[in-house]
């Protein structure tokens, strides 16, 4: 399996599991360390373990195995490390303090939703070379005379 279609396995587990700011980086540019990395967020301890869970099972029934897993008694911030792919799992707190993605800022980052993401703001050039997004045209009321 490559490097990206298990760092997209890992993420779809994560959402299985009800993980949210579910995050794939692109490292390949930057780091001989790893590939990618796999940054998700839960909101409880227990909610941690279920994802990691979730996480090992299916890249288990992929033939992908860990080969090291760290903090997954504590649920904090559990990390899966299959070589090619490390997967960060969040307490949303704890993600807010070591933001990896701010680390990890020249990284490429998708971001995996089971929802389709809301269409972006359409943004425009004025005459003076700045940008401004462009604002949805309102309905007017027609005046009614009697």
């Amino acid at each position: 399996m490559t490097s990206k279609r298990l760092a997209q396995v890992i993420a779809q587990a994560a959402l299985s599991k009800k993980a949210h700011h579910v995050t794939i980086l692109d490292l390949r540019k930057l780091t001989t360390m790893t590939d990618y990395f796999v940054v998700c967020s839960v909101d409880s301890d227990t909610q941690a373990r279920a994802v990691a869970d979730a996480v090992k099972n299916e890249t288990l029934e992929q033939g992908e195995t860990t080969v090291r897993k760290e903090g997954y008694t504590e649920g904090r911030w559990v990390l899966l490390d299959f070589v090619d792919v490390v997967a960060h799992i969040f307490h949303t707190e704890t993600r807010e303090f070591y933001n990896l993605e701010k680390l990890w800022g020249d990284a490429k980052f998708e971001y995996v939703n089971d929802e389709p993401p809301a269409p972006a703001p359409k943004r425009t050039r004025s005459a003076a070379g700045t940008t401004k997004t462009a604002k949805k045209p309102t309905a007017r009321k027609k005046k009614t005379t009697e």
